[in-house]
């Protein structure tokens, strides 16, 4: 299945919650045995924002993986709006499968409004737009099956498990197939297709996932499109005791800064 037809299904659960019907996740988006945290990400914001007044963009949104999310296993999507006010919704969304909480996410939408106060982004980077993807090439039994739908270009950084003393990605990321459009929900997916940046620096393959995750997206970003490549810089900011702390910017193809992506991550050596 395509992540448009993926997303589509996660509109219409959302807002037919009446008929009970349980949605699955095909395991060529899995990531072992478990969805690719991303995917679950996007499809639930994705039931979350077909709730909320069109006026409304995502200003934030802030993710938790609670636990396992299996591939070919149905599961639910509960969305709850928590407060509409006259400029911001806040909604919370669960995905549950087996009677267990897998992923939650709290979501802030705003109207956009007149203001004095404007300060102009100066994060910039220097790389160049690749010609095509350098990345992991796809290995039965060892390269994430999700993967196969993404596009990656390490310009600066290592590839996991290579014992690198660097704790950095810069690097570019689309689609492989473009979709019919790039929304929000697209976007969440992509960003998240990058490893963990603190993979590189083990000698040999461990666990590790993603246990918070905070984007702030910066709107609008206009005329993007589904074919374009998206620029990555994501620092690693602290690492100790089994946990990384590792926060990125996301640029859009003409250089302006259109999200800032946070993780917690957990590693598992």
């Amino acid at each position: 299945m395509t992540i448009d037809e993926l997303l589509a299904q996660a509109k219409t659960h959302s807002l037919h919650t009446e008929d009970q019907t349980s949605l699955t996740i095909p395991k060529e988006w899995g990531q072992g045995r478990t969805v690719f945290g991303g995917l679950s990400a996007a499809i639930l914001y994705a039931a979350i924002q077909v709730q909320v007044d069109d006026d409304r963009v995502m200003r934030s949104f802030n993710c938790n993986f609670v636990g396992p999310l299996l591939v070919d296993t149905q599961f639910e999507i509960v969305v709850e709006i928590l407060r509409q006010g006259k400029n911001a919704t806040q909604a919370l969304g669960r995905i549950i499968q087996d009677g267990k909480t897998c992923v939650s996410c709290q979501v802030c939408f705003g109207v956009a409004r007149k203001s004095k106060v404007v300060v102009k982004n100066n994060d910039t980077h220097t790389m160049e737009k690749p010609r095509k993807g350098m990345f992991l090439p796809q290995i039965p039994k060892l390269t994430p099956k999700f993967l196969r739908y993404y596009d990656l270009s390490l310009v600066e950084g290592r590839m996991p498990f290579t014992g690198s003393k660097k704790s950095k990605i810069h690097g570019w990321m689309r689609f492989k197939n473009p979709p019919k459009e790039m929304s929000d929900a697209h976007l969440i997916s992509l960003i998240d297709a990058w490893p963990p940046a603190v993979l590189q620096m083990l000698r040999l393959p461990a666990p590790a996932s993603t246990m918070s995750w905070n984007i702030e997206f910066i709107h609008p970003h206009q005329d993007l499109s589904p074919s374009d490549w998206f620029a990555v810089n994501i620092i690693t900011r602290q690492a100790a005791d089994g946990y990384a702390h590792t926060e990125g910017n996301i640029w859009d193809q003409k250089g302006e800064l259109i999200a800032i992506s946070r993780q917690t991550v957990g590693v598992f050596d």
